[in-house]
């Protein structure tokens, strides 16, 4: 990963500022509604017994529910069991937030069931649980998201990159390659066992109530967590964990796992995290081994469990190297792992059967968003785009050849029929020219 490092404009404080521009500065990602600069001052300076005590008003304050359905409306997604929309809620929307903001101050809210929706997983044959909760309650747990993401934000180790403001895989990534470069070539490549799924609730209750005293936040939260589970006709509710789609889950994930990341720290040990993806970069493989003994006894206190076949020690001076966030690491070389490329091609093969009926110029523009967003991503890997390219084109030209009343796949004079020339004319992107133009760019 050679891409710059980005500077975060929250802590871009101009010289001369008080003390409470600094402030507002260094949060500016928060949500103005909920966090005022008063707000900002008593996060920074620390509450009383620091623990919040007074919160229920902050989210149920009409401001803040309507800067929660705002974000959820921009997320879309499909809706819950009571199938309404985003749009249907936002036609009554007027309506449904002063009723709403009522029934939190009241202690009447009570969430619905969630639907579950089960997807594939890139690369094999496994599907995973996805929940999928109505839309008003998207924006509860949105609210409640704007009112404690900060506060434990603020205490959050600083190598945690997933699902937290301002930071994200390729931040995570970077310092992966960083710590590769300095020698940190000894690696716990780390998996925990349906994390998501097997979080205990009563400890994660438990770190919430470290900062969090109001009563009637920590009972909507147990509401979130025991919230039913609506399967064809069956329905059942869980009694560990927190449900995959549920917008608060990242912020109660990232928080399970955050006294892992600070005893880590605490023993000098260079951890990457990204969610519940993470890995362990140490000089030595002996310091490798103390790393993975100490990881494995705070998951079984934790009541957490490593995946015994995707646990391992990782020498970099070996062939082999590991898989992190979509990437295949290896030596100083990364490219982007086999279930990365097996989801990008089942995708563009949506969009690619022969016997696609719209014009040559829509599907060009519907494989370029794909293609586009795929390599904003990988832009950096050191692997070829070249036969990503030909096969894709190879796609193209099966269609075209089918609308001449020709069978088959493009081949043989197909090449010269539709050239490589004639796709870029039509507009289609090229992977591999795009990624010789961001190579140029880093070495000017």
């Amino acid at each position: 990963m050679t891409e710059r490092p980005r500077v975060s404009k929250s802590t871009a404080v101009p010289t001369g500022a008080n003390h409470g521009d600094a402030v507002c500065a260094r949060w500016a990602w928060t949500a103005p509604e909920v966090w005022t600069e008063r707000m900002l001052t008593a996060l920074e300076r620390g509450v009383t017994g620091g623990r919040w005590y007074t919160l229920m008003d902050k989210v149920a304050a009409l401001p803040t529910l309507r800067a929660a359905f705002t974000r959820v409306k921009a997320n879309r997604g499909a809706a819950g069991v009571d199938h309404v929309t985003v749009p249907m809620y936002a036609r009554r929307l007027d309506a449904a937030l002063p009723a709403l903001s009522a029934a939190l101050q009241a202690g009447t809210y009570r969430p619905q069931a969630i639907r579950r929706h089960w997807i594939p997983k890139p690369g094999t044959t496994e599907r995973r649980p996805l929940g999928i909760p109505t839309v008003q309650d998207r924006v509860v747990q949105t609210a409640l998201r704007l009112v404690l993401e900060p506060i434990f934000e603020k205490d959050f180790a600083d190598h945690s990159y997933g699902f937290r403001p301002q930071r994200g895989a390729k931040d995570a990534l970077r310092r992966v390659v960083t710590l590769l470069r300095a020698g940190h070539v000894h690696v716990v490549d780390a998996d925990i066992q349906a994390y998501f799924d097997r979080i205990p609730q009563a400890p994660l209750r438990a770190q919430v109530q470290t900062k969090v005293s109001d009563s009637r936040v920590l009972a909507l939260l147990d509401a979130f967590l025991h919230q039913p589970i609506f399967e064809g006709l069956t329905q059942t509710t869980p009694e560990e964990g927190t449900p995959q789609g549920a917008v608060i889950s990242p912020l109660l994930a990232n928080l399970y796992l955050d006294p892992l990341d600070h005893t880590m720290a605490a023993a000098g040990f260079e951890m990457v995290r990204y969610a519940d993806d993470f890995v362990v970069l140490c000089r030595t493989a002996e310091d490798a081994a103390c790393a993975l003994a100490l990881v494995q006894g705070w998951m079984d206190a934790a009541g957490l469990r490593l995946h015994p076949q995707k646990t391992r020690l990782v020498d970099m001076q070996q062939p082999g190297g590991f898989d992190f966030l979509g990437y295949h690491v290896e030596r100083d070389r990364r490219w982007p792992r086999a279930k990365s490329l097996t989801t990008l091609k089942d995708t563009l093969r949506q969009h690619t059967r022969r016997q696609n009926g719209h014009s040559l110029t829509r599907i060009i523009t519907t494989v370029n968003r794909t293609t586009q967003g795929w390599f904003a991503y990988f832009k950096h890997s050191h692997g070829s785009f070249q036969s990503l390219d030909g096969w894709l084109r190879m796609r193209l030209r099966s269609i075209l050849r089918r609308r001449v009343h020709r069978a088959g796949r493009g081949r043989g004079h197909d090449h010269q029929r539709w050239p490589n020339a004639f796709f870029a004319a039509q507009g289609l992107f090229s992977l591999s020219r795009a990624h010789v133009a961001v190579r140029r760019s880093f070495t000017r």
